[in-house]
């Protein structure tokens, strides 16, 4: 596994998790593995141990009282991660689905000052997922460039890094997984220079049950996506 090649930076990870105790440790444990220090855990209300779990790994964990959904836990952590000092952050998911390998890629155009923000992609290389799976994130590659304009292989990716002047500019209001097309949204608007970054995503049959990892999820969002731009 591939150390931090950025250690003299304060690069944040903000991960959201909810009801996450059987995957959060191996998360940690891998980013700490690979010298990355400042994890920022934003607990949703989950009803498991995931709290006390992320607490033994000696990281900053915050909590929600009530269960507001990805998009608010993110927002919470990244303002979390600005007051702190991050000079970059990266959101990064608890299911164990995005990988620390990926990160030297991710993180090397947006600290090199090419870039403002980095999104992951699962196609701009082959890759293996359920066809419900591929089906239904290509429609939303469809929606998001028949609304605002932009072409992305991956329009819902969890896994993203952007300078500290773009969490700045990046608003987001959306507390459910619809946040993720607002995001896009937002570099479109704002014009902050991005740009898709190669990685693989480890499907398991832990994480495809878990939110949009259902079928019936991912359908959900899709729909959320467009009445969103419809009824604004």
């Amino acid at each position: 596994m591939k150390k931090n090649p950025h250690k003299d930076k304060r690069i944040f990870f903000v991960i959201p998790a909810f009801n996450e105790e059987k995957s959060i440790s191996r998360v940690l444990k891998e980013l700490k593995s690979a010298d990355y220090r400042h994890l920022v855990i934003v607990d949703d209300c989950s009803r498991d141990r995931t709290f006390h779990v992320a607490k033994k790994h000696r990281v900053d964990v915050l909590r929600h009282i009530v269960n507001r959904g990805q998009g608010a836990a993110l927002r919470t952590g990244i303002e979390y991660a600005l007051k702190n000092g991050a000079e970059f952050i990266v959101t990064f998911d608890s299911d164990g689905q995005h990988r620390v390998e990926d990160l030297p890629s991710m993180l090397k155009p947006v600290v090199n000052g090419k870039v403002d923000v980095t999104l992951g992609s699962r196609f701009l290389r082959k890759t293996s997922m359920p066809l419900d799976r591929k089906f239904l994130l290509k429609g939303s590659v469809l929606v998001q460039w028949f609304f605002y304009g932009v072409k992305l292989s991956d329009a819902h990716n969890g896994f993203r890094v952007m300078n500290r002047e773009a969490a700045q500019q990046i608003r987001i209001d959306s507390d459910r997984m619809e946040h993720a097309s607002e995001i896009v949204e937002e570099i479109v608007k704002k014009k902050i220079k991005y740009k898709e970054v190669p990685v693989i995503i480890r499907y398991t049959g832990y994480s495809m049950k878990k939110g949009e990892g259902s079928f019936f999820g991912a359908a959900k969002v899709l729909f959320k996506m467009v009445m969103r731009r419809l009824t604004r």
